[in-house]
């Protein structure tokens, strides 16, 4: 018997497997998408393991950053004239320099504490100290640089 027997063309000349490799392409598509899907699935820590909702809470100084590192976050947006974010919405970013020092601190401690709500500068705030953003105060504070 050859092979033309066992295998007839029923696919228009396209090959005896064609048929065969066709059905299984959907199901080799299903199973590949939940391999992906199951990749970036993570398990649910236990109760007592699991980490607080930080949502509700106000940023916390944590380990202060260094002032070279955080002249290089507030010139990222601040230092950039005519700057606008997109984040969480579009609206032009304000220049520091030339702020009073003492505003600088009180906003930066009002981000810290989540009296002001801005994300990304809540987040930035929660990792500085208070010598820190008397330093950048001090930086930005007086004649515009």
């Amino acid at each position: 018997m050859d092979s033309s027997s066992r295998f007839p063309l029923k696919s228009g000349g396209l090959g005896p497997h064609y048929n065969n490799q066709m059905s299984r392409l959907p199901f080799s598509a299903l199973i590949g998408a939940a391999l992906a899907c199951g990749a970036h699935a993570q398990p649910k820590p236990p109760a007592d393991k699991a980490p607080a909702a930080q949502e509700s809470r106000p940023a916390t100084p944590g380990a202060s950053q260094s002032v070279d590192n955080a002249l290089a976050m507030c010139v990222g947006c601040h230092g950039i004239r005519g700057y606008k974010t997109a984040f969480p919405s579009v609206y032009h970013v304000p220049r520091i320099a030339g702020q009073s020092p003492t505003y600088i601190v009180n906003a930066l401690k009002a981000y810290q504490s989540g009296e002001r709500s801005h994300p990304s500068m809540r987040g930035i705030a929660g990792g500085l100290s208070e010598e820190t953003m008397k330093e950048l105060a001090e930086y930005y504070g007086g004649p515009a640089k």
